[in-house]
């Protein structure tokens, strides 16, 4: 999978894609990861990519030119089975469209900035609008790296150990469960007693059931498409959480 990331401000993507995983994988060959100035597509002296907007208001507006020729500049040496433009309005990101993206083939990602690129960019050009979250950032830029880290980890070899990326969470459907390290108790705080008694079926078990505990606790709408083992678990959580809610309120009467 190559990924070409288009900007007007590159030092912004570069030193990221130089660091961590990122940038061993690059060296490795495992992933490509390419970057693109706008600016070197624009065709006056002073390499205007913006504008102000037809009919007035605050700011300026990405140029819809020099976009449409930075990606057609790329179409000469990739395919680009998807132009996907960062934008609040797009489609929210989620482990489902990651794995969907990893899937489809190579991928152009276009970073607006200003107050938003022209809609023919949208209308003429992009596949895909893909947002990161309800909030106001200052450009694509970080999105587009939030995007290509989320991808990283669907291919194989980037992260050393492939259960590391079927742990994570939303990539089973939940999210994660809790995890320890040395040293065994901190400040009267231990590590459960099942992870270190080396039974791997009941720390399993232990690690499925947590998960489904916080998810349950944080965000039930993950719970909707269970399978059988986990809705047995789940069901299991919830007669200890109301017995113990019982006995709870039987010390606080008592």
């Amino acid at each position: 999978m190559r990924i070409d990331i288009l900007t007007l401000f590159p030092e912004i993507v570069e030193a990221p894609l130089r660091a961590s995983l990122l940038g061993k994988a690059r060296e490795k060959g495992l992933l490509d990861v390419r970057v693109t100035n706008i600016r070197d597509f624009a065709h006056d002296r002073h390499r205007t990519t913006d504008d102000a907007p037809f009919g007035g208001g605050a700011g300026m507006v990405m140029k819809c030119e020099p976009i449409f020729e930075a990606v057609e500049s790329l179409r000469d040496e990739n395919r680009l089975d998807r132009i996907v433009l960062m934008s609040p309005r797009g489609r929210r990101l989620d482990q489902a469209l990651v794995q969907e993206l990893a899937e489809a083939g190579d991928l152009a990602v276009i970073c607006g900035r200003y107050e938003g690129v022209d809609e023919r960019v949208s209308q003429g050009l992009c596949t895909d609008e893909i947002s990161i979250g309800d909030y106001v950032l200052s450009g694509g830029e970080l999105p587009a790296l939030v995007l290509v880290e989320a991808l990283s980890r669907m291919n194989p070899g980037v992260v050393g150990k492939w259960e590391s990326v079927e742990t994570d969470s939303f990539y089973s459907g939940l999210l994660g469960f809790p995890q320890y390290t040395r040293p065994r108790e901190y400040r009267g705080m231990a590590a459960p007693d099942v992870l270190l008694e080396g039974n791997h079926a009941l720390i399993e078990r232990w690690r499925r059931k947590e998960a489904l505990r916080i998810t349950k606790q944080r965000r039930p709408d993950l719970l909707n498409n269970l399978q059988e083992d986990d809705r047995k678990l789940l069901a299991e959580l919830v007669r200890e959480e109301s017995e113990s809610n019982r006995e709870n309120t039987s010390e606080r009467v008592g």
